[in-house]
């Protein structure tokens, strides 16, 4: 049995109560207008914060495009939980006497950035309009600015969501993929949160921009033989066989802090930094090896369809409605 909204239910029931929030932007009742009269100056605000923390920090954007990425990524698999879906700033909650949050999971221990740039947003709108936007769309938006700002593409951002009033530890720990992962994997697990191989391919492209530790590649540069012996040994210097395990590479080593389709081309002549990206051009066909030679020498393509599925991804089971809560402090439920 498992439970929802305090309630048991069967499997079957639970599954399809997931099923029936699975659903596209339009039902789940987001809007790119949400906020024109209750906050007019949210997006002005956000904007603002954004631009300002990636003139200081480059890699900020990047930071902040994968705290939007690891929060809608974690939903809850197979179990009903109330007051948490995806895409609702669960991610940013600390951990409290009932729950343990998902900043110590796996992925995230360690390695997510951003917080307290988030924290400053949300103290300005707090200012501006109280309790009115959510901590979620603050995370979907200011992912938005960061891409734009390093020279990236911009996309609607549909609003509305709501704050989920507690976390997943155990999620957060299964639902991302690793850098390990297979082809086969990447799109098992995409598909698992109503995402196509072809969107898998285009939202990696995100590895343009940002580092990764070590630990993460090591056995790629080590190991791997579908690397370029020059690239592997240009690494190696930086991370050692043993030691060293939050020395940081960038994972587009061609421009580290643009926006643009390098990561590709570098997947093209086996310079991916993680197992993972390179698992994206095998040289053995198909049609993911077909989207990244087409990315690799058409940026507006990539653009286009990376934008298209970073809407498709914060669409993944929103909080709306009476669902969840706004945040005062996004690290905390009200």
């Amino acid at each position: 049995m498992a439970s929802f909204r305090g309630l048991s239910c069967s499997i079957a029931l639970c599954s399809l109560i997931i099923s029936f929030f699975f659903v596209p932007l339009a039902s789940a009742q987001l809007s790119p207008t949400f906020y024109n009269t209750s906050c007019p100056n949210a997006l002005s605000i956000i904007r603002t914060a954004v631009r300002a923390a990636v003139a200081r920090d480059r890699r900020m954007g990047a930071s902040l495009l994968r705290l939007h990425f690891h929060d809608c990524f974690r939903r809850i698999n197979g179990r009903c939980v109330a007051g948490s879906q995806g895409c609702d700033a669960s991610l940013l909650l600390d951990d409290t006497s009932t729950f343990t949050g998902e900043k110590t999971a796996n992925p995230n221990n360690n390695s997510l950035r951003g917080f307290e740039v988030i924290d400053a947003i949300k103290s300005k709108l707090e200012s501006a309009c109280k309790q009115v936007v959510s901590c979620a769309d603050i995370v979907a938006v200011a992912a938005r600015d960061s891409v734009v700002a390093l020279g990236g593409p911009t996309w609607t951002v549909e609003l509305g969501r709501r704050d989920s009033t507690t976390a997943s530890l155990s999620s957060a720990n299964t639902d991302i993929p690793g850098p390990t992962a297979d082809l086969r994997t990447l799109i098992s697990s995409f598909s698992g949160k109503g995402l196509s191989a072809s969107d898998m391919a285009a939202l990696s492209g995100a590895h343009t921009i940002g580092q990764a530790r070590c630990f993460l590649f090591r056995a790629r540069i080590y190991n791997d033989t579908n690397i370029d012996p020059s690239f592997a040994s240009s690494l190696q210097s930086n991370c050692s066989s043993s030691g060293g395990d939050n020395e940081l590479s960038p994972l587009d080593s061609t421009t580290p802090t643009v926006f643009d389709n390098d990561y590709y081309a570098n997947l093209v002549r086996e310079r991916g930094l993680l197992h993972s990206d390179q698992q994206l051009f095998m040289n053995g066909g198909g049609s993911v090896e077909s989207q990244v030679g087409s990315y690799a020498t058409n940026s507006a393509k990539f653009f286009s369809d990376f934008a298209s599925a970073m809407v498709k991804m914060a669409s993944i089971s929103p909080l709306t409605g009476s669902s969840g809560e706004i945040r005062i402090n996004c690290r905390k439920i009200n």
